[in-house]
Parts: C-alpha cells; sequence; structure tokens
C-alpha cells in the first residue's frame, strides 16, 4: 500500500550520516492509497515509529524521520537500510530456522504489552474495536464474492471449502475471547522479514506496520508459520517451534497462559492469513506476483485451517 525507495546520500563532511536510507511514501496506485486512508495504515506506521518503536526490543528499521499529515495521508518515512539483510521470499517460503527466528522476534514484539489494558486508550491503534468488527461482518462477505469471482477458475478446493465456512462463521476470527491482547504485527510475513542468511539465518528487521493492533498473539504465530513454510515442512515442525514459542513467552515473563491455551489459540489463528489474503487481495492494487501470492497464501492458510481442524474450534468465549 505504499512504495519504497532506496536513496543515495552524500555530504559535505566525510561520515556524517548513512550513506542509504529507505524512502517510504505513499502508493502513486489511487486504490492502494484510498484503501490504506480508509483503514488508517499509513497512521498506524507513522505512529508505531513515533511512540512505540523506541521503547521496543524487537528489530525494526530505525526512522530518521517520521511525520504524516492526517488529513490527506500524506506521509514520508526516512528508514535504515538494513543492507545486506534481504527481504524474505513469501512464494518460496522459509526453513524452520527462519520461522523460529522470526518467533523469537514475536515475543520482544508481545511479552511487553501482553495483556495492557493502556493499549486500548491509543486511539490509533485500538479505534473503536466494536465497530471494526462490524464493519468486518459486513464488508468481508462481499470480499470473498470478489475474491471467488475473480480466483474461482483456478481455486484449489480446500481454499473454497475453508473460505466458504469462514466468511459465514466470522466471529470466530473478529471475536477476540478471553486471551489476554498485546500489541501485534498484523500481517506478519517472509515479505515483511529482513533476514541474515547463513547456518543460523537471523531476522535482523520487520517492516510495513501499517496493520499493528491490539490484538491476540497467536494470530501473529499462526500467520507466520502457516505462510512461511510450505505445508510438509509446516506439518513435521510445527508443534515444536509452537512449544519453544509458549516457553519463550513464559521465561520473558508472561503468566496465566496454559500450552492447552496457547494451542488453542493458535489453530484459531490460523484463519487471519486467510482474512488477509482475501482482502488485501481486493483492496490493493492488482499485479501478477500479487495475484501468485495471494493465491498461494489462500492455499497455505486454507490447508493450515483443515489439518488444524480450526472450525471444531468455534467462536472464542
Amino acid at each position: 500500500m505504499s512504495d519504497s525507495f532506496r536513496v543515495e546520500l552524500s555530504y559535505d563532511v566525510d561520515d556524517a550520516g548513512p550513506a542509504t536510507l529507505i524512502a517510504k511514501l505513499p502508493a502513486a496506485d489511487e486504490t492502494s492509497r484510498t484503501t490504506a486512508k480508509l483503514l488508517r495504515s499509513y497512521e498506524k506506521e507513522v505512529r508505531f515509529y513515533q511512540e512505540l518503536a523506541p521503547d521496543l526490543e524487537v528489530r525494526v528499521p530505525q526512522a530518521f524521520h517520521a511525520e504524516i499529515d492526517v488529513e490527506t495521508a500524506g506521509f514520508v518515512l526516512l528508514l535504515e537500510d538494513l543492507h545486506p539483510a534481504v527481504q524474505g521470499d513469501q512464494l518460496a517460503g522459509c526453513s524452520p530456522a527462519v520461522a523460529a527466528s522470526a518467533l523469537h522476534q514475536l515475543v520482544a514484539l508481545h511479552a511487553p504489552r501482553w495483556g495492557d489494558a493502556r493499549l486500548a486508550d491509543i486511539e490509533w491503534l485500538a479505534g473503536d474495536e466494536e465497530a471494526g468488527r462490524a464493519i468486518g461482518r459486513g464488508l468481508l462477505p462481499m470480499l470473498w464474492a470478489g475474491f471467488l469471482d475473480r480466483y474461482g477458475d483456478v481455486l484449489e478446493a480446500s481454499v473454497v471449502d475453508a473460505g466458504s465456512w469462514l466468511f459465514t462463521h466470522l466471529d470466530v476470527h473478529l471475536e477476540p475471547g478471553s486471551s489476554p491482547l498485546t500489541l501485534v504485527h498484523g500481517d506478519y510475513r517472509l515479505d515483511n522479514l529482513l533476514i541474515i542468511d547463513g547456518p543460523e539465518p537471523e531476522v535482523v528487521g520487520i517492516v510495513d506496520w501499517q496493520t499493528c493492533a491490539r490484538g491476540p498473539a497467536m494470530r501473529d504465530v499462526a500467520y507466520v508459520i502457516g505462510a512461511g513454510l510450505l505445508p510438509e515442512i509446516r506439518r513435521a515442525n510445527e508443534e515444536a517451534l509452537v512449544r519453544r514459542h509458549h516457553g519463550e513467552l513464559l521465561d520473558a515473563g508472561v503468566t496465566d497462559f496454559s500450552w492447552e491455551q496457547c494451542w488453542d489459540d493458535y489453530r484459531r489463528g490460523t484463519w487471519a492469513g486467510l482474512v488477509m489474503a482475501v482482502g488485501a487481495s481486493m483492496l490493493v492494487e492488482r499485479t501478477d506476483r500479487g495475484d501468485e501470492m495471494f493465491l498461494a497464501m489462500a492455499s497455505r492458510h486454507a490447508q493450515h485451517a483443515h489439518d488444524l481442524e480450526a472450525t471444531e474450534l468455534g467462536t472464542p468465549s
């Protein structure tokens, strides 16, 4: 929903600043800009860098400049260039080692604000949550209909089955339930992770905070595992990854979060990726890579929900 550029800099005084940085600006595409303004996506990202990032240990680029005109949704972000880290590839997927590093970063994001009621008072982050759920109940079935109309000829039966159930039982995804809420990324997938590859790959930067929100932590966890690991690799590794993540949350000070609740929340979180694949594909600029990516995401997330029998969980209590 934005356009990003690498900017090369020169200075009158040697080593006065970084040689390159990343400039992030409103999208040239009108559809993407309109969607971003409606969802307050640009505002969320700029405010994240202004107000929340400085107090978090999760790895994000340093923001040299972050400003927005909320009325027009015009904004400028000047961000640290984390080269030689490279962007993850949503289509290719990743190894369990990359997934483990990504989950480790989620501990640094989720644990400090776990169950923090003050997040509800940050208007740009939480907004009117009940009104948001009402909009979702009305809008998401229409987006699903559009998704079927656009991609129906190439959709796998598992996607159609999962979507047909989900978009008639939306409270399974929209209602947060009794689980503690925290600060979540909302679009935590490989394309938004910057990675140093090697024998022990490491996620060294997380970008694209336009969907940050107050929500259940395990949605981010299920989202990155379900989209990032190819199904056969996910099936062989996901329980071990989630158990390790649960232990790291407890070590970071999270309390009253049993393994059983963690696993149920994880299973329910499988729907988040399918909602994103359907919604984003209908609301942003259409590209060939976008089509390929959203179809891959829909396939993996639908299969994830089927594998973990997420339909049996019902609405969170």
